[in-house]
């Protein structure tokens, strides 16, 4: 392991990242987990969306957005049951701004907290959703609403096949 890489490694909070994949730009890497345990560690309001913003301003575009919607990804499975999940969203739309793939994947965290929750959604965003979102609804939610629109009208034959699969199981129980 290089000088560098060691540098890095030391001034990474935490247990140490695991090595670089073969092919992988070392610096791009630690950078990448650091941003992690940056996000990590500045939960809630103000103090996550400014770590949001600080992220997004890292020269990689690609690696930086990569890194919050990971973050988004782990913050919204963790706040999905709870009731602090809209505010959390809402503090997090204005720093994803012009990011179209990070304020995607938010909206569709508040589209399956809706459908989670019993409130109002519309079977036209769900259709329209992403791939990502329409098989997260049909591995995770319990919605019989969700899960019949998904196996008849989902993208992808997997989806649909999960969907339908999950009614059954609902059925005979």
């Amino acid at each position: 392991m290089g000088r560098r890489e060691d540098q890095i490694r030391r001034n990474t909070p935490g247990p140490a990242p695991v090595r670089p994949p073969e092919g992988t730009s070392a610096p791009e890497y630690w950078r990448y987990a650091r941003h992690l345990d940056s996000l990590a560690a500045a939960s809630g309001g103000a103090a996550e969306a400014e770590a949001v913003a600080a992220v997004l301003r890292d020269p990689d575009p690609v690696m930086a957005e990569s890194a919050v919607v990971t973050h988004l990804d782990r913050r919204a499975a963790q706040l999905l049951a709870d009731d602090g999940f809209p505010a959390w969203a809402q503090a997090l739309r204005a720093p994803l701004g012009g990011r179209t793939f990070a304020a995607r994947r938010l909206h569709e965290w508040v589209l399956l907290k809706a459908i989670a929750r019993g409130e109002p959604w519309s079977a036209e965003e769900l259709t329209a959703a992403s791939d990502w979102c329409q098989r997260t609804a049909a591995q995770s939610l319990a919605s019989d609403r969700a899960l019949s629109l998904l196996a008849a009208a989902a993208r992808t034959r997997s989806v649909r096949n999960t969907a339908a699969r999950r009614l059954l199981r609902r059925a005979a129980v």
